[in-house]
């Protein structure tokens, strides 16, 4: 099973589900739930009021639209967001699926709420033959592991 859900917290707040918008569309829309604005050399994080729901070898890359980059100079930092399986439902956040986004240009870009401005692929994953039998289990969210 593969879906999207409204985090908790956000449901009052009309989330939009992320869609394809042609038939032969890789990416899911991603969209914010509240207004934004970027200053020039400003990183900041949206927040989408979603989650996602994957198969344990499974994980849902976040890019920028194309459109985004191109037209409003940003790019999201680290180049591709990856959001493992088990992010979903985590205590420290529900698996909230937040965007971060750099303005590397010389004008504030705003959104507004319900901007599309992310597309989510999903892709399945290989392992190593030779991987330790016990990892640990992810405990935390947004930039949890590692810590």
């Amino acid at each position: 099973m593969r879906k999207f859900e409204v985090c908790r917290g956000f449901e009052s707040i009309g989330v939009i589900l992320p869609e394809r918008k042609t038939e032969k569309s890789a990416g899911y829309d991603i969209r914010i739930v509240e207004d934004i604005s970027i200053e020039p050399g400003e990183t900041i994080t949206a927040k989408t009021g979603i989650k996602a729901l994957m198969q344990e070898d499974e994980v849902l890359f976040l890019y920028l639209r194309s459109s985004i980059g191109l037209k409003f100079n940003l790019f999201i930092p680290n180049s591709v967001g990856v959001i493992d399986a088990d992010y979903y439902g985590n205590a420290d956040n529900d698996g909230h699926i937040m965007v971060t986004l750099h303005n590397f240009g010389k004008q504030v870009v705003t959104f507004q709420k319900h901007e599309r401005v992310a597309q989510g692929i999903f892709t399945k994953f290989l392992k190593v033959s030779d991987e330790k039998p016990v990892l640990d289990k992810r405990l935390g969210g947004y930039g949890s592991t590692g810590k």
